[in-house]
């Protein structure tokens, strides 16, 4: 059996365009890929402002004018929000947050913004923090290994505050060195009953929904199907209702 056939993926949460500037597609192109490839909803996550390359914020203010729905594809209004310090803080302030009504943040590391040089203790407290905020829907590629942590204990956290667990895709590709921190991630998702959505991380159409170098740890591990929140249409309506998103009404209405 094909990968392909084994997962139906309903969603992929994590994908970039153009106006973070090292990704090459408009968000109606990627939307447009995200429909040829079957998916039945996408997050489009493009970078918070600490990043260089983010987009200007009126980008992220403007992004609730567009269709819930484009190219016949759930199109969930999202960014990749940084964490800028040792503390968790975010990029965006809990005024803007409200102001630009994310359907899906995702909170990530990035070394250009947080230098390595954090001990494991440090990068543990960091994501702590970060597992108590609200405002964050999903964890961004944890695994990186400039910021290793302490995963049976912050993922028990990630679990109890309701937060999803990516599992990225593209990581072995731009992060490499950090497969057996993501096999470590992965068990210790599984040890919690963490929630986790496999993503792809893309930055342009040809790697949308790609999410081969994961699969085999889904197949090792025997991840249960209900934990994994971008597998069906069911449980990515159900996530989003449990982080009181207005657009589950609306896309559950076409379940």
């Amino acid at each position: 059996m094909t990968a392909d056939t084994e997962f139906m993926w309903a969603a992929d949460l994590h994908t970039h365009t153009l106006v973070s500037d090292h990704a090459f597609n408009t968000i109606t192109e990627m939307a447009r890929a995200a429909s040829e490839k079957g998916f039945w909803a996408m997050a489009v996550t493009d970078h918070g402002p600490a990043m260089p390359d983010s987009p200007h914020r009126w980008y992220f203010y403007n992004l609730k004018t567009l269709p819930d729905r484009m190219e016949n594809v759930w199109v969930l209004k999202g960014v990749e929000a940084n964490v800028i310090d040792a503390e968790g803080t975010l990029d965006f302030s809990e005024r803007d947050i409200r102001l630009f009504s994310f359907d899906w943040m995702i909170a990530s590391l990035h070394s250009d913004i947080v230098k390595p040089g954090m001990t494991e203790d440090e990068c543990t407290q960091l994501w702590l923090n970060v597992a108590a905020n609200p405002a964050v829907d999903m964890i961004g590629h944890s695994e990186t290994p400039a910021f290793r942590y302490d995963y049976d204990a912050v993922v028990q956290e990630f679990a109890r505050h309701g937060k999803v667990v990516e599992w990225n895709a593209n990581s072995a590709v731009v992060r490499p060195g950090g497969e057996k921190n993501l096999w470590e991630l992965a068990r210790a998702c599984k040890k919690a009953n963490a929630r986790i959505a496999v993503s792809s991380d893309a930055h342009s159409i040809y790697h949308l929904g790609v999410f081969d170098t994961v699969l085999p740890i889904l197949r090792k591990l025997d991840y249960p199907e209900e934990l994994i929140v971008n597998l069906s249409r069911e449980n990515l309506v159900q996530e989003l209702k449990r982080h009181g998103k207005a657009i589950a009404e609306k896309m559950e209405e076409t379940l």
